[in-house]
């Protein structure tokens, strides 16, 4: 195997320069090459992953005042997965900096959950050698953007949440639902609503339930709003209340 890359480059990679490199060094001991399993990276990964699930907890808090515990525990489970660790670790080349032991295979076949607890372990090495605001500032320059597109992705399927969310946070009101038109037999019926906030009403919508005709409607009202735009795929974009 090749050898690892310097950590000067490392900390060059993670726009971070260590007052104690150890630490640093430490983070990309795994355990297959350690000679104890304490000198390995698994106790900073351990204290890594708790400090991470920390920055991105009071993040999200701040970012998304209006969101229940539930909405905000599914944004986190999916920019902080193990995948997206995984993938920023990659971004990084931290493959290259890794120190493995023989049979673990080539740097560019690593498993992800190795490239995981890399991440994770580096994020305990900042803790540990700056405290926790250079910690912040390493994970949410590699998250942030992650966060935004995971709150989006969650808020597809729910626009009254996000209207009710956007139209709160710029102090514009609650929105109305309503009934404009019922057609059909009892079994198979279909309305037409629309949102009304204020005085303003915006373009009505059918479906054949009054859940499915709200939630319509409410993506009429982001996107008159500018709150929300159609692309070309079929894809909704949403503009992230912060």
């Amino acid at each position: 195997m090749d050898e690892a890359i310097p950590l000067d480059e490392v900390e060059r990679r993670i726009d971070y320069r260590f007052s104690n490199p150890l630490l640093l060094q430490q983070a990309f001991v795994h355990a297959s090459i350690a000679s104890t399993r304490v000198a390995s990276n698994e106790r900073l990964e351990f204290l890594g992953d708790a400090v991470l699930g920390a920055v991105v907890c009071i993040h999200l808090y701040e970012r998304f005042p209006l969101e229940l515990e539930g909405e905000l525990t599914k944004i986190k489970s999916s920019a902080v997965s193990r995948r997206v660790c995984a993938d920023i670790a990659v971004d990084l080349g931290f493959a290259d900096a890794v120190q493995l032991g023989k049979g673990m295979g080539s740097r560019t076949e690593l498993p992800s959950s190795l490239l995981a607890a890399l991440f994770e372990s580096v994020v305990g090495a900042i803790y540990l050698d700056g405290g926790i605001e250079p910690a912040r500032t390493f994970i949410l320059r590699n998250l942030d953007e992650r966060i935004g597109r995971s709150a989006s992705l969650g808020h597809q399927q729910n626009f009254k949440s996000v209207l009710q969310q956007s139209l709160q946070s710029r102090e514009l009101g609650n929105p109305s639902y309503i009934v404009l038109d019922e057609k059909g037999p009892d079994h198979a019926k279909a309305f037409e609503i629309c949102v009304e906030v204020g005085a303003r009403r915006f373009k009505s919508c059918w479906a054949m339930s009054k859940k499915s005709a709200e939630q319509d409607a409410a993506l009429e009202a982001l996107v008159e709003l500018g709150l929300a735009t159609r692309q070309e795929c079929g894809e909704v974009r949403l503009v992230v209340a912060e």
